[in-house]
């Protein structure tokens, strides 16, 4: 059974370990605990059988959300915790007033930009060079409507 809830500092260690296992170009445990410090900040986490899975985690700023960062373990994909974590951050955003969400995403990440697209993000426009590997990023938005 999945759980999905709000992660806490407590949770950083487990946080960083399946960053580590998700990205190559993982933040740092500094990078991650700073996020707790922005205004807005939203992070959530499921958790299957006590372990944790997938974590999502971005902010809001006023009428804008963005989503930083989104991770499932290998071995966890395909379930639909992607569809959890990013559901759950759409709905905090728009418990903070956000009107609309945007993301960037590996322009090769056919995975996840399935995932965006079939959550309401459409494609805005390609920023080269983005990650520190080169890759372009798919620049995304999704317009959030009182009735969502």
């Amino acid at each position: 059974m999945i759980t999905i809830r709000n992660w806490t500092e407590k949770d950083l260690p487990k946080l960083m370990a399946l960053e580590r296992a998700c990205f190559e170009d993982a933040w740092t445990t500094e990078m991650m605990k700073n996020e707790f410090t922005r205004d807005g900040f939203c992070g959530v986490l499921a958790e299957e059988d006590g372990e944790t899975v997938g974590y999502v985690c971005g902010y809001t700023l006023f009428e804008d959300g963005e989503l930083l960062k989104i991770a499932v373990l290998q071995a966890c994909r395909g379930k639909g915790i992607g569809g959890l974590l990013l559901d759950a951050f759409t709905e905090n955003a728009k418990g903070q007033g956000a009107e609309r969400i945007f993301l960037e995403v590996r322009i090769s990440n056919e995975p996840a930009l399935g995932l965006y697209i079939s959550r309401g993000f459409e494609r805005t426009r390609i920023r080269k060079r983005y990650y520190p590997d080169g890759e372009d990023a798919v620049e995304m938005k999704r317009e959030l409507c009182p009735e969502d």
